[in-house]
């Protein structure tokens, strides 16, 4: 995480209507130097509005944008300092791969030379010197998609946006320049917004994500808090896997599940009624004795999953309700072997239990 200091990108209020449709409304993001940030959220959310509005190619309702100490609320687009990379890439198929590249430079740098050598920096940067003369038919998607991040970059923008910048690409390319994408911001310590709906992504490439729904943020924060303690079911639904238990509270610290009573260490709010525990942090636990947050369960089946099991479970005096747990392989291949007994005992750790209304 970059150290903590004023906003280089600050935005605050911000409001947009799309006629009766309120697309953002009072939204505000504080985005530190050198930092990279995932707006995630489902389609709809208002999140590449709010890319937009940040880039100018849409105007706000109300709110201001502040960009290192510059209010660039009303600013048109080419006034704002920023580098873009668009889902589609939006490379000139006339032109070639160095023609693409130097094209936000001719206005700033002048000397044919001097945007040759830039342009040529840029491509090793991103790792396509000897791609100058192709055209943009003539490569891959990751490779249109380098080149697309090295025009981005040419101009040295003090900004970078990125309009889920890899949704078009095959999940082993995607994993791959994802990393290398995160690296090279890392290196060049350029201040990042990215937008997705991919939460794998959000979570490997981003220092905070702002999680988005129905036009305002739910949650800001880094990929460990919104994983280990979502702000509401939705976060705990859409950023990772989610098992959820009916529950009646007994204190702040205690909940009845059917006829078991578990502890719970984060504190339980009047009205809980659910409570919420992520797949891999049920445990399977040798014996049938009693003890603290343990159950018997009954195991329904199991996918393989590689490096784990998914194992489905039904607990002891909970009809109707299925409880996933991600367990090691060796644990899935005694509990779904054809001479297992179909019930075994797990345990919920308090530290992993969450209470929601």
């Amino acid at each position: 995480m970059p150290q903590r200091e004023t906003a280089f990108l600050s935005v605050s209020h911000i409001v947009k209507h799309f006629g009766a449709h309120a697309a953002l409304g009072d939204v505000s993001l504080d985005i530190l130097p050198g930092e990279l940030v995932c707006l995630l959220g489902p389609s709809g959310c208002g999140k590449t509005t709010l890319l937009r509005i940040i880039a100018g190619l849409e105007r706000q309702d109300r709110g201001t944008i502040v960009l290192g100490g510059r209010d660039i609320s009303l600013a048109p687009p080419q006034a704002r300092d920023y580098g873009i990379l668009f889902q589609s890439y939006a490379l000139f198929p006339n032109l070639t791969v160095a023609q693409n590249v130097a094209y936000g430079l001719s206005g700033k740098r002048g000397l044919r030379d001097r945007i040759a050598r830039r342009v040529e920096e840029m491509l090793s940067l991103v790792d396509m010197v000897g791609f100058a003369s192709k055209y943009p038919g003539q490569l891959s998607g990751g490779q249109q998609q380098r080149v697309a991040l090295a025009r981005a970059l040419a101009p040295s923008p003090s900004l970078l946006l990125l309009d889920e910048p890899m949704s078009a690409l095959d999940a082993r390319v995607r994993e791959h320049l994802r990393t290398e994408l995160r690296a090279l911001q890392k290196r060049l310590s350029i201040t990042t917004l990215m937008v997705t709906h991919d939460q794998e992504e959000a979570m490997v490439m981003a220092d905070r994500i702002a999680v988005m729904n129905g036009g305002v943020i739910e949650q800001f924060g880094t990929p460990n808090e919104l994983y280990r303690q979502p702000a509401s079911p939705f976060i705990a639904d859409f950023v990772g896997e989610a098992n959820w238990l009916p529950c009646e509270r007994i204190d702040e610290h205690r909940a009845r599940i059917g006829a078991h009573e578990l502890r719970v260490h984060s504190p339980l709010m009047n009205g809980t009624r659910r409570l919420f525990v992520r797949p891999e942090a049920v445990r399977v636990v040798p014996g049938r004795d009693a003890m603290s947050n343990t159950l018997l369960a009954e195991v329904l089946d199991g996918v393989f999953l590689g490096r784990s099991y998914r194992v489905a479970l039904r607990m002891e005096g909970l009809s109707g309700v299925t409880l996933n747990a991600i367990v090691p392989p060796e644990t899935g291949d005694a509990l779904l072997s054809p001479q297992a007994a179909r019930h075994c005992r797990i345990e919920l750790p308090s530290e992993a239990l969450r209470g929601y209304a």
